[in-house]
């Protein structure tokens, strides 16, 4: 498995688990404790990544640009968080109204 694949597995699993399992039962309603717990997620995928490739001189391609493990795992996460981020508010505060 390349690195890239690698750490968009690790960021797909941990952004499944927040929205579909973590978030409804932890947070509600409450758009702070969302935000706090996805501080929280965002942060367990960029320890997972840097453990596994800090210092390690890999390069990462992302949309023809050669980025650092951090950066890569950063925007990856949040391109694929995005879609589910708003399915999720769309589908909890709406229920509310």
């Amino acid at each position: 498995m390349t690195p890239e694949n690698t750490i968009l597995m690790i960021n797909v699993v941990i952004v499944l688990t927040a929205y579909l399992w973590v978030y409804p039962r932890m947070t509600g309603f409450d758009l702070a404790k969302v935000a706090l717990n996805d501080i929280v997620a965002t942060g367990i995928a960029l320890f997972i990544a840097g453990y596994l490739y800090l210092g390690s001189g890999v390069e990462f391609k992302l949309l023809m640009l050669n980025l650092n493990w951090f950066w890569f795992s950063l925007l990856s996460y949040f391109l694929i968080e995005i879609p589910l981020m708003l399915w999720y508010c769309r589908k909890t505060f709406t229920q509310n109204i």
